[in-house]
């Protein structure tokens, strides 16, 4: 007759097997998911661009965007247009880092994991765990809060604002960088 703590850890071990199946497959659908909101970003800039191409212009022959004045100040000084994706704006998503993006893009959650890292690397303390993150944070340091931490975590991995270069070890992506939320 088998024992009751073999009998245990066999079960515990077949439902970490289905939680290690179940995050590759989210960190697979999450990667699908960046690929797809990136194509939909840049036919909706498409769209945008013939709509502004065929859209008649004023009698001034001034940008239509400029003459009804939704175009901001700071924008026609410079030149540029902002470097914010759409998705960034609504801050229900996390955006691809790109050189220049703020951390203002991310929620609150994010833009603590961020710091604490971004501090982290400033003391040369190297990369923190998601339960050190918990700890740090003041949370009860449980597994539904870690896990929780983990998954905001590997987010900003694949959104390319984190490294984690040992497993479950995490640190600011090569040039993410900043304070006050700047990168």
């Amino acid at each position: 007759m088998p024992s009751v703590v073999g009998l245990l850890e066999q079960r515990e071990l077949g439902a970490r097997r289905r939680v290690d199946e179940l995050r590759e497959e989210a960190d697979r659908v999450q990667a699908e998911l960046a690929v797809a909101e990136r194509e939909w970003k840049e036919w909706a800039i498409a769209c945008s661009r013939v709509g502004e191409v065929l859209a008649p212009a004023d009698e001034s022959g001034q940008d239509p965007a400029r003459a009804e004045g939704t175009v901001p100040a700071a924008e026609e000084q410079s030149g540029k247009t902002p470097r914010v994706p759409e998705a960034a704006k609504t801050k229900s998503q996390v955006p691809m880092w790109c050189e220049g993006l703020a951390w203002s893009v991310l929620s609150v959650d994010y833009q603590r994991i961020l710091r604490a890292l971004a501090d982290r690397a400033r003391l040369h303390q190297g990369p923190l765990t998601c339960q050190e993150m918990a700890a740090a944070f003041g949370m009860d340091v449980v597994p539904a809060r870690v896990e929780a931490l983990r998954s905001k975590a590997k987010r900003l991995v694949a959104r390319g604002w984190l490294a984690e270069r040992q497993p479950g070890r995490f640190t600011l992506a090569q040039g993410v960088t900043g304070q006050g939320g700047v990168s």
